[in-house]
């Protein structure tokens, strides 16, 4: 597709595609998919992370939304689920995030939801890409039914409630001392808050956004952090969330990084005993091999979907199962949510925990297969097509077949190649990546 990528619409702010005129676009455009003519009112909410240029972005989305008719509310900065279920909970025609997630302060995007509060598919992701690469002007609304826009100041709040009850109410986190960073992002404010409500003690860092260092040297891409902080503050638990605080990367109290993966395979665990989990459990290509493994052993079905959160949730759908994620820390409750969601899951992770159990303890219940990730940053689009790197490719995978595997693909999300190697042939898996990345370099 020309605007969506795996996880919304993301790109260099003031690039061809993340500009005032086409977030006009975005939102006529979107505004005039999601119009429902079986309600008076049609709505749209919308929140953000704390990039600065969110305060550029946000005025030319409203305007386009508005410009289709929608009455529009804006929430501020809001973890990327709080959008999800406040768009249901609001009965909204559709909820976007102002957000490029992960990626640093030069980045922005769009996160576009639906009146379930589930990310759109591929099906109308395209509808709504043709309504942008037709003549927009079409879509304008007649000046006596242009929407209004209200800001609401309630939305951290809301989030915070519907939080809470999927916590039991006399449930109290006593003498548990934990670090949690925010990432200066779209979680500073509502994760502190509800974690500190249970009675924590709370050591906060990442939580004082400035517009540029969201994401910068903190968060879940670089849980460098937590760890000195844990271990400096003898913490029971680190929490590190990302930009729009859909992710959660850990570190147990040893100072150990837990990624998504380990801590899907102790959810997992923790509510087969509970006999709560339905179905099994879906990850992604991603996934280390090793919890593959180890879902075996337990008897637990696992399943793989493509790259990228939604396509989780799809595949939990339609098996009705009821957790999934990545490896990133993308992880879907779904009992409760529509997609990732960092502080509930962590909430879910503190409950167990309060229960006495070390966290180097709950999480380690499976042994990782070596892994090698390699991000490599590209000019050329189609470098994955050209012959040499075909051939690089192929020539990689049949010396590690039957040892491992190499996953090659280009992100959904960045301008970027990321080759995953895995194999307990340390030496074997270098040698094979290094034919790939020699290539593409």
């Amino acid at each position: 597709m020309k605007y969506f990528g795996t996880d919304g619409i993301r790109g260099h702010v003031n690039s061809s595609k993340i500009n005032g005129d086409m977030f006009f676009k975005f939102g006529l455009a979107a505004g005039k998919y999601f119009t429902n003519l079986k309600k008076n009112k049609q709505t749209a909410i919308i929140a953000k992370d704390t990039r600065l240029s969110g305060y550029a972005l946000e005025p030319a989305l409203v305007s386009g939304l508005a410009s289709a008719g929608m009455h529009v509310y804006t929430l501020g900065p809001l973890p990327t689920n709080g959008l999800a279920m406040l768009t249901k909970s609001m009965n909204a025609n559709l909820g976007i995030m102002i957000t490029a997630s992960h990626n640093l302060f030069y980045d922005n995007g769009l996160k576009l939801f639906g009146p379930d509060g589930l990310k759109l598919s591929d099906k109308i992701q395209k509808k709504i890409e043709d309504l942008i690469e037709g003549k927009v002007e079409k879509y304008l609304s007649k000046p006596n039914l242009l929407g209004r826009v209200k800001r609401l100041e309630t939305g951290t709040d809301d989030y915070i409630k519907i939080l809470k009850k999927k916590i039991p109410k006399n449930f109290r986190l006593r003498n548990m001392k934990i670090v949690l960073d925010c990432a200066n992002g779209a979680g500073y404010k509502s994760a502190p808050k509800m974690i500190k409500s249970l009675g924590a003690k709370l050591i906060v860092i990442g939580d004082k956004p400035n517009g540029f260092n969201i994401n910068e040297n903190c968060g879940s891409t670089f849980p460098n952090k937590l760890q000195r902080y844990v271990k400096k503050h003898k913490a029971h638990l680190g929490i590190s969330l990302d930009g729009d605080a859909d992710r959660v990367i850990m570190c147990d109290e040893k100072g150990c990084i837990v990624d998504g993966d380990q801590i899907i395979a102790a959810l997992a665990l923790q509510w087969k005993k509970k006999k709560i989990l339905k179905g099994g459990v879906v990850g992604t290509l991603m996934s280390n091999y090793g919890i593959e493994n180890f879902f075996k052993k337990k008897n637990i079905k696992f399943l793989r979907s493509d790259v990228g959160d939604r396509y989780v949730k799809e595949v939990m759908q339609k098996k009705r199962f009821n957790l999934g994620g990545e490896q990133s820390g993308h992880i879907i409750l779904g009992k409760f949510a529509t997609t990732g969601d960092g502080l509930l899951v962590a909430l879910e992770v503190i409950q167990a925990l309060n229960k006495n159990i070390k966290t180097s303890d709950f999480f380690n219940v499976f042994e990782k297969v070596p892994q090698i990730l390699k991000n490599i940053n590209i000019k050329e689009d189609n470098i994955l097509k050209r012959s040499s790197t075909k051939n690089a490719i192929e020539i990689a995978k049949r010396l590690i077949k039957g040892k491992g595997r190499i996953l090659v693909r280009k992100s959904g999300t960045e301008p970027k190649i990321r080759i995953m190697g895995e194999s307990v042939n340390k030496v074997l898996l270098k040698k094979c990546m290094k034919i790939i990345i020699k290539v593409i370099k």
